[in-house]
């Protein structure tokens, strides 16, 4: 069996919580995350083996598909996705950043879950739609080659969804920028 977490992003709070409450009777799971993000939208985040995950997503999607905004489910997610969404990642050494903001939750997470396997790089942040108007970011450092790679897999990932808004790569950023963003 696998562990998994899966994620649903809903225009609206009750159909979000109600979407949450599905999830976790549908099967054995874990609720780690549900909450109001900007512009109003509900996510709910769980963990579990991958097929119970699965089917939790794949209730919760059926529950209200007019409000309905976007889902994933990750098997074997990478080791750095939670601290980044926490905020607890301890970066020491900044050689370049990297940069990608989409319009919704669920594709950044996907998008930074490929970016950290793609290369040797470490997840700095995940930001999920909190003051940004519904949109999302992801920061994430190493070496500029590898920081090249990972923005451009994840850019390539969330193009196909249309949630694709902007990203960069910054050789050397200066040490203001660094203080500002870790």
């Amino acid at each position: 069996m696998s562990r998994a977490i899966g994620l649903v992003e809903f225009k609206t709070t009750p159909s979000g919580i109600r979407a949450a409450d599905i999830m976790v009777k549908t099967a054995k799971v874990d609720l780690l995350e549900a909450q109001t993000v900007c512009p109003g939208k509900y996510i709910a985040l769980i963990a579990g083996d991958l097929s119970a995950v699965d089917a939790a997503v794949k209730a919760a999607i059926a529950s209200s598909s007019e409000h309905y905004i976007d889902s994933f489910v990750l098997g074997n997610p990478h080791e750095s996705i939670f601290p980044a969404l926490y905020g607890t990642s301890a970066v020491e050494n900044v050689r370049a950043l990297g940069i990608l903001e989409t319009y919704d939750v669920a594709s950044i997470i996907v998008a930074a879950d490929l970016a950290a396997k793609t290369a040797i790089v470490d997840l700095v942040e995940v930001r999920i739609a909190k003051g940004m108007c519904g949109k999302s970011f992801f920061v994430l450092t190493g070496e500029i080659a590898a920081v090249e790679a990972a923005v451009a897999r994840a850019k390539e990932e969330v193009a196909e969804s249309g949630m694709f808004l902007d990203s960069t790569v910054i050789a050397n950023p200066d040490r203001q920028i660094c203080d500002s963003i870790l």
